[in-house]
């Protein structure tokens, strides 16, 4: 009996909140795909969580942004806010550090949306693959979204 391994991936939403295309991003460098390619979200809350099953890579010091491992390889990064870099991680907290396991669902990171909105340019939180050379990308979602549901498929 053959095995019939899936060869693409979903990644689900990590925010509740409106997915727009990634070319719709308001920074250049994710709009114009150098970052890697995805999609990203308007979020309506703080709660963001793994929109893949993976190994936590990284979780940057200003807490802005966590990177994400599958095991298929793919490299992801969800990047809360245009320049939240900036805060220093104010308004942040990380849920979770590099090594550990996550499931789709599991908390990565608590934003204060309050105390943040009014300190950046946007709060579009982009979700790239960052090794997408060679991959096809079907954006399956668009609009509104929960936490955990499928809106990207990549081959």
């Amino acid at each position: 009996m053959f095995l019939k391994f899936k060869k693409e991936e979903d990644i689900c939403s990590p925010i509740n909140g409106t997915v727009k295309p990634i070319t719709e991003a308001p920074d250049p460098a994710f709009s114009q795909k150098m970052m890697g390619d995805g999609f990203c979200v308007e979020p309506e809350d703080g709660v963001v969580v793994s929109p893949v099953k993976g190994t936590v890579a990284t979780v940057f010091p200003t807490k802005h942004a966590v990177g994400i491992t599958t095991k298929k390889g793919l490299e992801l990064i969800i990047h809360f806010g245009m320049e939240t870099v900036s805060l220093n991680g104010e308004g942040f907290t990380a849920l979770v550090e590099a090594g550990d396991k996550v499931d789709v669902g599991d908390e990565l990171l608590k934003v204060d949306i309050e105390k943040i909105k009014d300190k950046v340019p946007s709060l579009v939180t982009p979700v790239v693959v960052s090794n997408a050379e060679g991959k096809t990308f079907d954006l399956v979602k668009e609009g509104k979204v929960n936490r955990g549901e499928v809106v990207l498929k990549v081959k």
